[in-house]
């Protein structure tokens, strides 16, 4: 095979997809027995440059309950339905509790929905 120059494996590289390029890195790592992660000071230097990554990426998400406002009774009731399971006595407990999370690991639909619902009754809300 002939050898191939920095700008030749550049463009050959610009022609793969992301699988492929992936797929590539881990067969390096495993071949060289090397680590293509950036070094930690390196990381903690751009924590910016990180954070908008890692939050397009985000599939999960956690409904808080950040306070009942003045309508509490209003907010146990739909406390109660967006909870699946609670009784009158784990949901006031719940309410009760605040700041609390409500539901965890739920997609960005139901957590919107349950953020609408909860708000409407006039909880304070917030989605991790």
């Amino acid at each position: 095979m002939a050898k191939l120059s920095t700008a030749e494996l550049i463009d050959a590289f610009k022609e793969l997809t992301l699988l492929e390029l992936s797929e590539f890195v881990k067969e390096f790592e495993d071949t060289f027995d090397v680590t293509a992660a950036a070094p930690a000071a390196v990381v903690a230097a751009a924590p910016g440059a990180a954070a908008p990554a890692a939050a397009e990426e985000q599939d999960e998400f956690d409904v808080v309950l950040e306070g009942a406002g003045d309508k509490k009774i209003q907010v146990i009731k739909v406390v109660r339905e967006v909870v699946s399971g609670l009784g009158l006595k784990e949901a006031k407990e719940l309410v009760e509790a605040a700041p609390k999370a409500l539901l965890e690991k739920v997609d960005k639909e139901a957590a919107e929905a349950a953020k609408e619902k909860l708000e409407a009754a006039g909880a304070k809300i917030s989605i991790k």
